[in-house]
């Protein structure tokens, strides 16, 4: 029998990449969430609102190889106060299901057209992004702002990796650092809006911003049982209190049901140069080639580790920071955030 399935998505700006990135999106989970294939397909109408019309949204379904079913594409009639920059789509499927069965989807701003058939969120900001994109620095001042909690997971990397380097233990041998990790107590210490991160009683926060602590923490994040051990930390604080938080996989992996997802990115050059800026604070001397050098070594390292990689979750806000400042990141956060 036939069932239709609905769904809506926000774009971020009208372009032809925008449309069909975010339209694939809102049809990729439309078929994971049904169990859907191509061949379950019979028709598919979209709808757009009258701000959209720098490409069809139908286009995206040829590109994900759906080829057979019929497809309508329409402009909105405008409703004043109505939602802008929208998507909207109807599927429908050849199915033995029922339609009460049928799991619609409702994506970005989109949700607020039926909060009743969106999963409930965390009330959490996660912030993603490579070393040196401003994670650490705009989560601070957007928890601020708002009275949430910051939690720097990369600290608590970055403390296992002190661990490591001060007890001569190879980072990179995972059984070696495995054996260790029961001596290991990481305590996040909150006190007017600052983080304090201490590793076995000593406060640590200022000790772990070094580059080799740095690498060490790459090399231990890519361990199962050091992942285990702190992602159970991570998502319990973000499951008893409204926080900001930033990472590698924080909207992939650690609260991946997390209200607003952002990726932050910049390029290597730019991002060398806040580091070195942050270590000339602090009167940590540097080299800024060979930091550039390690920033781009770990961009690799992170992207094509096997467990959990560098990604941008596929709901996130992909912002790009590299000419923009931290008040324009932050602002541009809070928006989303707020909307």
């Amino acid at each position: 029998m036939c069932c239709c399935i609905r769904g809506a998505i926000t774009i971020e700006e009208n372009t032809k990449e925008c449309i069909w990135r975010n339209t694939e999106l809102m049809l990729a989970e439309i078929m994971n969430r049904n169990g859907l294939s191509a061949d379950d397909i019979i028709s598919v109408v979209f709808t757009a609102t009258r701000d959209i019309d720098a490409a069809y949204p139908a286009v995206a379904l040829r590109k994900m190889g759906i080829t057979e079913a019929s497809l309508i594409c329409m402009q909105e009639m405008y409703v004043k106060g109505s939602l802008e920059m929208c998507i909207r789509v109807m599927v429908t499927i050849n199915t033995d299901k029922a339609q009460k069965e049928m799991q619609h989807v409702y994506l970005k701003g989109a949700v607020v057209l039926r909060p009743d058939l969106v999963k409930k969120r965390t009330e959490a900001i996660a912030i993603d992004g490579p070393a040196g994109s401003g994670k650490s620095t705009v989560a601070k001042l957007i928890a601020k702002e708002l009275g949430y909690i910051y939690v720097d997971t990369g600290a608590m990397y970055r403390a296992v990796g002190l661990y490591c380097i001060n007890n001569s233990i190879n980072y990179a041998d995972n059984k070696a650092v495995e054996k260790v990790l029961d001596k290991i107590d990481i305590d996040l210490v909150h006190s007017e809006g600052t983080q304090r991160i201490f590793l076995n009683g000593e406060d640590v926060t200022d000790a772990i911003r070094t580059p080799a602590v740095a690498d060490g923490a790459s090399k231990v994040a890519a361990i199962g049982k050091v992942r285990e051990m702190l992602v159970e930390l991570q998502k319990s604080i973000a499951h008893r209190s409204k926080v900001v938080m930033d990472g590698r996989d924080i909207g992939t992996n650690v609260i991946p049901d997390a209200r607003v997802k952002i990726y932050l990115d910049a390029n290597v050059l730019e991002r060398a140069k806040r580091r070195c800026n942050e270590l000339e604070e602090k009167g940590i001397p540097y080299d800024f080639n060979a930091i550039a050098k390690d920033i781009s070594s770990r961009d690799e390292y992170d992207k094509n580790r096997e467990l959990n990689p560098l990604t941008a979750a596929e709901d996130a806000h992909v912002i790009d920071t590299s000419e923009m400042t931290i008040d324009e990141v932050k602002n541009k956060i809070l928006e989303i955030a707020r909307g």
